[in-house]
């Protein structure tokens, strides 16, 4: 599933357009979307970030469109997404399994957090996983080139301990 569609459908709403025309100077921050292939409820959120009042705008693009506004971001200024996104959420799974065979981790996954963010200038999904062992495996993969920067295997019990 391309985001293009669910970008579209927030361009279209009368939520956006009347958010946008109180707040000119918004942009497209962040994707969040989560891919659960367990139950098949998955969530897809686009952020927007107001800089006049430094806070996240949330539009939930699942049933309807509906816009949250959290406040402040930590006093960090997210960066604007621009131009296309190369990556579909469909090849995330695949992406991540291919990486999973190539660390000997033999655990199936059964759900993708997925965050979408432009990190030192380059779009970056920047990817939570959970498996079926509890574990969480955490991967960054760079948008344009679909190569994973970052692969880690974490198990949720030594998170546990530790707190």
């Amino acid at each position: 599933m391309k985001i293009q569609p669910y970008l579209e459908k927030l361009e279209s709403s009368k939520q956006f357009k009347e958010f946008q025309g109180k707040n000119p100077k918004a942009y497209f921050s962040a994707g969040f979307f989560v891919l659960d292939f367990e139950t098949k409820k998955n969530v897809h959120q686009i952020d927007f970030f107001i800089p006049k009042s430094k806070k996240i705008a949330t539009f939930m693009l699942d049933s309807k469109v509906e816009l949250k506004i959290a406040d402040g971001t930590n006093n960090t200024t997210p960066k604007r997404i621009e131009g296309s996104i190369n990556l579909d959420l469909d090849i995330l799974k695949g992406i991540v399994e291919d990486e999973m065979k190539n660390n000997m981790v033999t655990t199936k996954l059964q759900k993708i957090i997925a965050v979408l963010q432009n990190l030192d200038g380059k779009l970056i999904w920047n990817l939570n996983c959970i498996t079926t062992d509890m574990g969480v495996i955490k991967v960054h993969v760079d948008d344009a080139t679909h190569s994973v920067l970052k692969f880690e295997k974490i198990n949720l019990f030594d998170i546990v301990k530790k707190l």
